[in-house]
C-alpha cells in the first residue's frame, strides 16, 4: 500500500494517530486560505483535527501519480494528486490535495486547492473558527468602529 493509499485510508477513517505516522517532522502544508504555509507535524495535524470536523461529506473521486517540484526548493519528487469533493458551511467543495514525498516515502510537502471561490471563502470562515477553538491560533482582532464608517 502506497503513502497516499495510507493517506486517504487515514482521512476516510477520519484516524488522526495514522496521519500522524504518514508526515514527516518539517512537513509543510499550503492552504487555499493561508499565504504561509502551515510547518511542522505538530501544526499539521492540528489543522486536520479541524479539517476532519469541518468537512461534510468528503470523499475521494480520484487520484494520479507522478513527480512534481516542491514549493520549497523546488527539487522534482515523487508525487500524488487526490481528487476530493465534500461540504463545508453549506457549500460543495471541489478540490485536490497534491502530496510530495520525501526520500523516506512520507509526506513532506502538502498543497489544498479548492474551488468555487464561495467555497474556499465558507472553508476558510469554518477552519479558523475551528482552530481558534481548539486553541491552535489567536481569535481575530475586532474589527474597529472607524473601520465601519
Amino acid at each position: 500500500m502506497t503513502t497516499a493509499d495510507r493517506f486517504r485510508a487515514a482521512v476516510d477513517n477520519r484516524d488522526l494517530a495514522a496521519l500522524d505516522d504518514l508526515f514527516t517532522e518539517d512537513v509543510r502544508l499550503y492552504s487555499p486560505v493561508k499565504f504561509t504555509p502551515f510547518e511542522g507535524k505538530s501544526d499539521v495535524l492540528g489543522l486536520f483535527g479541524v479539517l476532519l470536523r469541518t468537512f461534510e461529506d468528503f470523499r475521494y473521486i480520484g487520484n494520479h501519480t507522478g513527480t512534481a517540484q516542491t514549493s520549497g526548493d523546488g527539487t522534482p519528487a515523487p508525487s500524488a494528486v487526490l481528487l476530493f469533493r465534500a461540504t463545508a458551511g453549506g457549500k460543495e467543495i471541489h478540490g485536490i490535495d497534491l502530496l510530495h514525498f520525501g526520500d523516506d516515502g512520507r509526506i513532506k510537502e502538502f498543497t489544498v486547492m479548492v474551488r468555487p471561490q464561495s467555497a474556499v471563502h465558507a472553508l476558510g470562515e469554518a477552519v479558523l473558527s475551528g482552530l481558534v477553538a481548539d486553541g491552535l491560533v489567536p481569535a481575530p482582532a475586532p474589527a474597529s468602529a472607524s473601520a465601519d464608517r
